[in-house]
């Protein structure tokens, strides 16, 4: 009779830390995602308020998408400001809501690359 022994040794913490590195370069890639998809709604004059939005990535698994004018906030919560075909309030939110699907798989996508 032949017995074969094997031994696979797995060293979750370097596992665990690509994971996490992963999750977090696909969190800010989702960021830059939404920010790319509102910025096809930021009604748009001169360009100064889409040319303002930016992604902000605290390194520990919390990214924010902003746009820093006088006039975002109003310009994105007031309903009643007529805008270009294609343009609209809640220019944010709305993208938000179409691309968190792309923005999960995004996500998903990058922690598995460095997992891998």
């Amino acid at each position: 009779m032949i017995e074969v022994t094997t031994k696979l040794t797995l060293d979750t913490d370097d596992v665990m830390a690509a994971l996490h590195k992963g999750t977090l370069e696909g969190l800010r890639l989702a960021g830059e995602h939404i920010l790319n998809l509102s910025n096809q709604r930021v009604p748009l004059e001169e360009g100064t308020l889409e040319r303002s939005g930016v992604v902000t990535d605290d390194g520990k698994g919390a990214v924010a998408i902003s746009y820093d004018t006088p006039y975002a906030v109003p310009q994105h919560e007031r309903m009643d400001f007529r805008h270009a075909a294609g343009r609209t309030a809640k220019y944010l939110e709305l993208a938000v809501s179409e691309g968190k699907a792309d923005a999960a798989a995004i996500i998903a996508a990058q922690a598995r690359k460095r997992a891998s």
